[in-house]
């Protein structure tokens, strides 16, 4: 690959696995003493950020930093986006500084695709308004599998919220479906997209009808800064209706596993006990993150004839 904007960049079913195989070795850096290796010593790898970031963000910086490249991190905040400079010249600004990757994040669906034809620099999808993020996925499919026995085929997946507004769900349903998963979305119709056509998934409006047939419940969070009003009545009456209650959690299956990209509405879409029980993978999903993060930058930017390996 040259960039990764999509889950379709990684090539189907064969691409996703080698990635995750490549995360596997990776992982194990991470657990070293000096969980450091020097395979991108010399490369410079940009993050930038329109929007607020913590796991994300912070991940992509660490995965850079342990392969030994240097990192640049662009902030809004005190940037001359502020004074009105374009996405364009801040991206030629940043290109003539001498850089090989930009990881960006933006509001704005498709930003990483128009950014890809003002760059010679590889370009990572962070997150593009409602469309998609694929290291999301990534390190949802891989930290899945791990509890899985290393497959997803079969697997029933509940992904319940706030749909409309989720680029996870768009990148975790294409994941999914291509590891041989079963994926049903929940929510209330309102916060549903106008046409599910093309998403491969199953629809339900009743998290009490599917919560005792699935093995793998993904909370999104209710992304109340997108949300305009009227979507539903209260936070109060969607966490009764569709959030993971205690009392919900109670009746799922022994071996049946929680997820959460984060950041998490506690009381919401998921209850303090549930978030921090057994059954919850959601700080593992952190660890994972940059695991998989560090298996990207590695393939996009690692010389194929260099003698440096994983291992």
């Amino acid at each position: 690959m040259k960039h990764l904007l999509s889950v379709d960049d990684l090539g189907g079913r064969a691409g996703i696995e080698r990635m995750l195989e490549l995360t596997d070795g990776f992982l194990a850096v991470t657990r070293r003493e000096i969980p450091k290796i020097p395979a991108l010593v010399g490369k410079v790898i940009v993050t930038l950020f329109y929007e607020d970031s913590t796991r994300t963000r912070l991940s992509f910086e660490t995965a850079a930093k342990r392969l030994s490249a240097d990192t640049m991190t662009f902030s809004v905040a005190s940037s001359s986006v502020k004074k009105g400079e374009s996405l364009l010249d801040t991206v030629q600004t940043i290109e003539a500084m001498g850089i090989d990757a930009i990881v960006v994040r933006h509001g704005a669906a498709g930003t990483p695709h128009r950014i890809v034809n003002w760059t010679d620099a590889s370009v990572i999808n962070a997150g593009d308004g409602r469309h998609e993020h694929p290291t999301q996925a990534l390190l949802d499919a891989f930290t899945l599998r791990r509890h899985r026995q290393g497959s997803l085929d079969g697997t029933r997946i509940a992904i319940v919220g706030d749909i409309v507004h989720s680029r996870v769900a768009r990148s975790d349903v294409k994941i999914f479906n291509a590891l041989g998963a079963d994926v049903t979305l929940v929510g209330p119709p309102t916060l549903m997209p106008e046409s599910l056509e093309d998403w491969g998934a199953n629809v339900s409006y009743d998290l009490d009808e599917v919560l005792g047939d699935v093995d793998v419940v993904y909370l999104l969070r209710i992304q109340k800064e997108r949300i305009a009003g009227g979507r539903f009545p209260s936070l109060r009456e969607y966490s009764a209706r569709w959030g993971l209650t205690a009392q919900r959690a109670a009746r799922l299956k022994p071996d049946v596993v929680v997820m959460h990209p984060g950041p998490m509405n506690r009381g919401v879409e998921i209850a303090n006990d549930v978030a921090d029980a057994d059954i919850s993978l959601i700080t593992e999903q952190v660890t994972n993150g940059v695991a998989v993060r560090m298996a990207v930058l590695y393939d996009l930017l690692a010389n194929p004839t260099s003698s440096e390996r994983v291992s």
